[in-house]
């Protein structure tokens, strides 16, 4: 029987980790007990999932990236190479504190950059850009573009990540949003 995902010689999934149909898993990768990957993602080499994380359909996680206990990737979130999310706020090497993990939740079509860093607790909105190398202390909201350490709003994306400017209409898609406050309305869903 031939299985539903490919996973490289190297890879390493524990019993108890569940893997969803044509997901890709490279070069030295390790999905831990009760990790849930979702369909059609691609987890590249070196990548550490878990354990008892959620990671949704469609994701692309890319080299080097550590998904640690109370991290969840919504669908179609891309993680760039090297960034890192954290889960404890006051980490010391001889405490334990795995009752302090902090959940961290990034919403559908999310985009990480590069070396970004992503301090536990806080949510990135659906759509959102962080660029690399940003170091996020807040949430971010949905379609909102940030960068800098400490992350600033630069502006807002579309959902295809184009950066829209004083129209508002994706110059990709011709889809058109609104400021609604401190969020972004893609006026078709109003």
């Amino acid at each position: 029987m031939t299985s539903p995902f490919f996973a490289h010689p190297t890879a390493i999934i524990d019993s108890g980790a569940e893997v969803g149909a044509g997901t890709r898993i490279w070069h030295f990768a390790h999905i831990l007990s009760g990790s849930r990957i979702g369909e059609g993602c691609v987890i590249a080499q070196n990548v550490m999932i878990g354990p008892n994380v959620r990671v949704g359909n469609g994701c692309k996680i890319q080299n080097n990236v550590s998904i640690y206990e109370g991290v969840t990737l919504e669908d179609d979130v891309f993680c760039g190479p090297s960034m890192v999310f954290t889960n404890v706020l006051l980490p010391r090497a001889h405490v334990s504190r795995k009752a302090e993990f902090l959940p961290t939740v990034v919403r559908r079509g999310a985009s990480i950059g590069a070396n970004a860093v992503i301090v536990c607790g806080h949510t990135i909105g659906a759509y959102a850009m962080v660029g690399a190398g940003a170091v996020i202390t807040r949430d971010v909201p949905a379609h909102a573009l940030v960068a800098g350490n400490p992350a600033r709003f630069l502006g807002w994306v579309s959902r295809s990540g184009e950066r829209l400017d004083q129209t508002m209409i994706c110059s990709r898609s011709g889809e058109r949003y609104r400021q609604d406050g401190d969020s972004l309305v893609l006026m078709d869903e109003v």
